[in-house]
């Protein structure tokens, strides 16, 4: 009776990993399911074969005026076309991406239920944002909290004053990991290890090996035959009982 347990639960473990694979997040405007959308919007079509954004989100994304979030990007001065880029990318990875599973948590907030937390970005990735970035202002360092939405639309508050890029974010790896409240992870990891998320990309999607890398090397995929043992030991008594 107890490997029948034991077998349970290893097959629970690997379908709760291989569920964490492929999905969506819970949240604002994710789509239920991943899946293929045919045409995705300039920055986002990378992710067109498989995507848990709409074809409308991936075009909203590139939108100054966009209704997804009304988050104004010119709020100390008009962005510029290559810093706005890389803030398209990330919106793109943020709505599309289907391999996310990892790193997403639960919140209690009023707009999503779920979030992305210490994502592990490339070094390429992080650097290329902050250097095409840091000639920009802003005025705050998380971007997630703090705004003036009185307008409808973030302003900078009456305590915060328009600052130089450098000033807010002195290196990249603070603009990484602060500018959304740790939803990124700084890391000194290349494209080419495998072992990091990659913003944008060209042809086949990159993260799905990176996801499956995370997932197996996960607590809940190191249990020990022991630990299986004792879980199932437990479970059969539950069962007596």
């Amino acid at each position: 009776m107890w490997w029948v347990l034991v077998l349970l639960l290893s097959l629970a473990s690997r379908a709760q990993s291989l569920e964490k694979l492929n999905m969506c997040m819970d949240a604002k405007h994710h789509k239920k399911e991943p899946g293929a959308e045919g045409q995705l919007y300039q920055q986002c079509a990378p992710w067109k074969d498989n995507a848990c954004c709409t074809a409308n989100t991936s075009a909203e994304a590139h939108d100054d005026n966009s209704y997804l979030y009304n988050f104004n990007w010119n709020h100390c001065g008009v962005m510029t076309p290559k810093c706005k880029k890389h803030f398209v990318q990330d919106t793109c990875f943020y709505e599309c991406s289907p391999h996310l599973g990892p790193w997403i948590q639960q919140v209690d907030q009023s707009w999503r239920k779920e979030r992305i937390l210490n994502v592990p970005l490339c070094q390429e990735d992080c650097h290329s944002w902050w250097d095409d970035c840091k000639d920009d202002f802003t005025c705050k360092q998380d971007w997630h909290y703090g705004w003036d939405w009185t307008t409808g639309r973030n302003r900078c508050p009456a305590e915060a004053s328009c600052r130089k890029w450098t000033d807010i974010f002195p290196t990249a790896q603070i603009m990484c990991e602060k500018i959304w409240s740790d939803s990124y992870s700084y890391t000194n990891l290349p494209k080419s290890s495998g072992r990091c998320m990659q913003l944008w990309f060209t042809g086949k999607n990159p993260n799905e090996k990176v996801a499956e890398y995370f997932l197996n090397h996960a607590p809940w995929q190191r249990v020990t035959p022991t630990t299986l043992l004792l879980l199932a030991t437990m479970s059969f008594s539950v069962v007596l009982l």
